[in-house]
Formats: C-alpha cells, sequence, structure tokens
C-alpha cells in the first residue's frame, strides 16, 4: 500500500492518493508516479513530502471504524468514535465522551453509536473484540492527557473484528503550549502516581491507591464487616442503604474537588477508606475515614490519613476539618496525633470540631 504524504492533504483518497493491492516494486513506482501528478494537478497549492508505503492488511470482514480527539473552547479536549471509512461524513455516526476513560467510559462511548450493534455480531459475521476497540480509546483518551501539546488526533479508518482493532491510518496536529495553552480537562485524570504499597506492623503489605468507579463492586463485603456503631460514627447514622446511587457517590469522584484512598489486602479486599471533599475554591476540605470493624487498631486508618493530608498538601489545600462525635476517641486520639486542633462545636456539646492546618510547619507531614 502507499499514500501520499502531505500535511497540506488531510483525505488523500479524495484525489486519488492511496493505491491498494501492489504487489512489486514496479507496481508501487508506477502508482507513485500517476499519484504525484494527480495530486499536483488537485492540489497545485499542497507541499508534497513524498510518499508512504505500508505492508498491506487484508482483512476484509473488518469494520472500518473513526476514533479521534477534538478541542471544545469551554470542555477542553474530546473523545470521538464513530463508523469509518471513506463516507464518514455522509454516515454521521459518531459519539463523544470527555476524557480520560476508562474501561467502562470507553464501552458507554461505543454504545453511543449506531455501529455498536453491527460490532456486536449478526448473522454469520462475528461480533468484533469490542474490549480492544475500548482499550484502543482508553489509550488514546491518555495519551491526550498526557501531552498538552496535542490538539487533535484522527484516525481513519480504525479497523475491527474479532481479532482485534488495528489502526490504519493516523492524523496528529500539535501546539506549543507555551504559545497558545490548551484548554484544560474537564475531568481530572486518574492520579495513578499515588498508588503505592506500605507495610502495616502486624497485617503485612497493602496498597494503597486513589478509588476508582469499579471499586464500587467491593463496598457489599467492605460494610458487612463494619459494625453499626462504626457506621453510626462515619455517617452519624446506624444504617445506610447501598444503592447504587449511594455506591456511585462515593466511587465516581472528580479526582479535583474530592480525592479518596482505599487500602487494599493482596486479594483485592477492601480495609479501609480516607477521602476528603474540599471547597469550590479549594482552601478547606472536609474529610472522612472509615476501617473495617475488624481491622481497627492496626494503624490502617492512620497510613490512610497521612495519605490523604499529604495530597491535599501536595494539591495546595490549606485546610482539613471535620466533626467527630465526642465519644469516637479513636478518631481524637488519631486527630491529636496528626496534629489537629480539636474543640466543642459551637452548637452541639456532643461534636467536636477537628481542623489541620496544612500551612503549618507542625501539621503532619
Amino acid at each position: 500500500m502507499i499514500k501520499i504524504l502531505s500535511v497540506d492533504i488531510p483525505h488523500k483518497s479524495d484525489i486519488g492518493g492511496v493505491r491498494l493491492d501492489l504487489e512489486s516494486p514496479e507496481q508501487v513506482e508506477q502508482a507513485a508516479r500517476l499519484m504525484l501528478d494527480r495530486a499536483r494537478a488537485a492540489r497545485p497549492d499542497a507541499k508534497i513530502d513524498g510518499f508512504t508505503v505500508q505492508a498491506m492488511i487484508r482483512r476484509p470482514r473488518a469494520h472500518e471504524l473513526i476514533a479521534g480527539v477534538s478541542e471544545d473552547a469551554t470542555f477542553g479536549p474530546l473523545i470521538m468514535f464513530g463508523a469509518g471509512g471513506t463516507a464518514v461524513e455522509v454516515m454521521k455516526d459518531t459519539g463523544h465522551a470527555l476524557p480520560p476513560l476508562n474501561l467502562r467510559l470507553a464501552h458507554d462511548l461505543i454504545r453511543q453509536t449506531r455501529v455498536s450493534k453491527l460490532l456486536r455480531g449478526y448473522r454469520d459475521r462475528p461480533a468484533a473484540d469490542l474490549d480492544a476497540i475500548a482499550l484502543t480509546l482508553v489509550r488514546l483518551s491518555y495519551l491526550v492527557a498526557l501531552h498538552p501539546a496535542i490538539r487533535e488526533i484522527d484516525i481513519n479508518p480504525l479497523i475491527a473484528d474479532e481479532k482485534g482493532a488495528l489502526v490504519l491510518d493516523a492524523r496528529v496536529r500539535i501546539e506549543d503550549p507555551a504559545i497558545r495553552p490548551r484548554v484544560p480537562l474537564a475531568i481530572r485524570p486518574y492520579p495513578n502516581e499515588w498508588e503505592k504499597t506500605i507495610e502495616i506492623a502486624g497485617h503485612g503489605p497493602i496498597f494503597v491507591r486513589p478509588i476508582r468507579p469499579e471499586d464500587e463492586a467491593l463496598y457489599a463485603r467492605f460494610f458487612a464487616k463494619v459494625e453499626q456503631e462504626d457506621m453510626r460514627l462515619r455517617f452519624f447514622t446506624p444504617k445506610t442503604s447501598l444503592t447504587h446511587a449511594f455506591l456511585a457517590r462515593l466511587t465516581q469522584i472528580d479526582y479535583a474537588r474530592e480525592i479518596a484512598f482505599v487500602a487494599l489486602d493482596k486479594d483485592g479486599e477492601l480495609l479501609g477508606v480516607s477521602r476528603f471533599i474540599a471547597d469550590p475554591d479549594y482552601v478547606r476540605g472536609e474529610y472522612a475515614v472509615l476501617v473495617r470493624s475488624d481491622l481497627k487498631g492496626r494503624g490502617i486508618g492512620g497510613r490512610l490519613m497521612e495519605e490523604l493530608i499529604a495530597y491535599a498538601r501536595a494539591n495546595g489545600l490549606k485546610t482539613i476539618f471535620g466533626s467527630v462525635l465526642a465519644h469516637n476517641t479513636t478518631m481524637l486520639r488519631l486527630c491529636e496525633d496528626l496534629g489537629f486542633e480539636i474543640r466543642p462545636a459551637t452548637d452541639d456539646a456532643g461534636i467536636r470540631e477537628v481542623t489541620l492546618d496544612l500551612m503549618s510547619s507542625g501539621a503532619c507531614r
């Protein structure tokens, strides 16, 4: 296969700039000369840099798809997916999502399109590898999240069948962020740099990381090992309804105004959670922490709080505060050890207001 190479000609097939199924060097040379003549006739203003020669991919039953990135003046980068090929403008079958994506969000984006019904297979045509397509979209979203110079990406076609997904052609437009900064991502990427393994005396290593939406599945087993009294101390109510809406609120966060850290054992079981939610101007954040009742007193809650404080300080939060029931001596003792100021609430003698000044040199580090 041979293609004309020119940044001035984004749609090469429109001017005969693509030739397939070439079997010999002579055929490639002949096709290149003819292609060059056609390109100069159709686009005399275009700068021709040369040709791209690639191995011919033969997957006749594969679906032609399109994927890409565009920049919105309000929301920043947008991920696009849909039916591709030369008729993409005619079909107009595309969906959009905000990066970054995980596999679940990528599958949601695929389902926005009409072509997704074909991708699931029909008659004698097997289903395409939807996970491979979704993974392509996830990687595309993280590519643009990690590189602010990228302003546009156009992948067409992205072919997919039961064997997987493969990019056949791509175009990327970049700009220097120092000259024109990109509109920030509407959703902050998952902060994977905060993942770590820590040692807990008497328990062994545990994995601490920011919470993910898929952690919702861990909460049923977690709450089954949290006693009603500990639920009351955390939520100020002895019983909490484990609805999808409630658990989604705990697990689907923006990593900007809110962060939550989970502690997991070697089997992936949830041991404890710490979180804070900051006010809109990102000055003060209210914290909460909950550890499985059978694991209290082993230091897991303290380590989760230390991670929370470190994250808050690294992201410029000035104060962490919370409301603690007066008889929750375990939490009050932990707050004292971490350097919190503790005082009675002005409107309720049974509650203690705890505050940690993150700008103070005496605060926990």
